[in-house]
């Protein structure tokens, strides 16, 4: 359990660079990086499924792995909803206020629970639902700040804002399709046919809407590439290595990544609804792997406790 966490926790981090570099290319008006050209969003999912699939297309062919996998009826699930999934983040990461962007998109652990309790039979607690509702209350503190100030004097796009709802329940039935593919596939045959769907429809794409990178930009690109693949490759160790519902409501912490850049990098103010949303988010994970580590402690003693009775019976 405690290495999935772990593995959730870093593959958390790694999207954090991805999401702020794709920010970065999706409104280049900046002095982090001055003098980047704009990139369509579709681009970006272009060229970060690229590296991705010649990183993880060299590993297979290094090992000798089946390069369609196994269960291929989940793992295309798996491709679908997470290529759809991130296509419509970037899309959200372009309209969006990069804190209202992460905070719908930090929705997908609760519909990653929800959907493994009800379309996939998993255990999910009351206790583990409170947790993760404590957990969801405290990145709608942290959007809370983005809502009501980066929208300061402006309408609201709510069609994008929805959009962010779909592609949270999306990422939800992606994870769920990985913990289905545990017993029969290898990680780097999960990770490869996300980028394996995406490049054909996004090559196509770009014929019509292209930006050619200049300079420093490759860099940029290859590096949203790398880690695109260091994020799948952790976040699917994550969810094969125990429950769904123990390794999803780590993903909040996420919110408190993209809250720290916007503290630290681009200068937005730290109010206290977002303070009282860190505490919520952190309380709330902890109050839940702690019950389930309780738990999986509890069922480890029972066997043995019920064994020493008989042999001392």
């Amino acid at each position: 359990m405690i290495k999935g966490i772990l593995y959730i926790i870093l593959s958390g981090m790694a999207f954090f660079i991805i999401n702020f570099f794709v920010k970065l290319l999706g409104n280049p008006e900046n002095d982090l990086i001055p003098h980047l050209q704009k990139y369509p969003a579709h681009e970006l999912v272009f060229f970060r499924s690229l590296i991705s699939f010649l990183i993880s297309a060299s590993i297979i062919k290094y090992r000798g792995l089946p390069l369609l996998g196994n269960n291929r009826r989940w793992l295309l699930l798996r491709g679908t909803a997470g290529m759809l999934a991130l296509t419509i983040f970037f899309f959200t990461l372009h309209k969006l206020p990069l804190a209202i962007a992460s905070t719908l998109q930090y929705l997908s652990p609760i519909f990653t629970v929800l959907i493994a309790s009800r379309l996939f039979g998993e255990r999910v607690s009351k206790i583990q639902y409170f947790s993760s509702l404590i957990a969801f209350s405290g990145v709608i503190f942290i959007g809370f700040n983005g809502l009501t100030g980066s929208f300061s004097g402006q309408k609201p796009d709510l069609f994008w804002m929805g959009m962010g709802v779909v592609s949270a329940v999306l990422s939800g039935l992606a994870y769920n399709a990985i913990s289905k593919l545990k017993e029969t596939e290898e990680t780097i045959n999960i990770v490869i046919y996300f980028p394996m769907l995406a490049l054909p429809l996004t090559g196509i794409w770009c014929l019509f809407d292209f930006t050619f990178p200049h300079g420093i930009e490759w860099l940029v690109l290859l590096t949203i590439g790398v880690f695109t693949q260091i994020a799948q490759v952790l976040m699917t160790r994550a969810f094969l290595s125990t429950d769904t519902a123990i390794v999803a409501p780590f993903q909040y912490i996420g919110a408190i990544y993209a809250l720290i850049s916007g503290w630290f990098i681009f200068d937005e103010r730290l109010e206290m609804a977002s303070l009282i949303g860190v505490c919520l988010v952190v309380f709330g994970v902890i109050f839940g792997t702690v019950f389930r580590a309780g738990k999986a402690s509890k069922k480890e003693v029972e066997p043995l406790l019920e064994a020493e009775t008989e042999v001392l019976s």
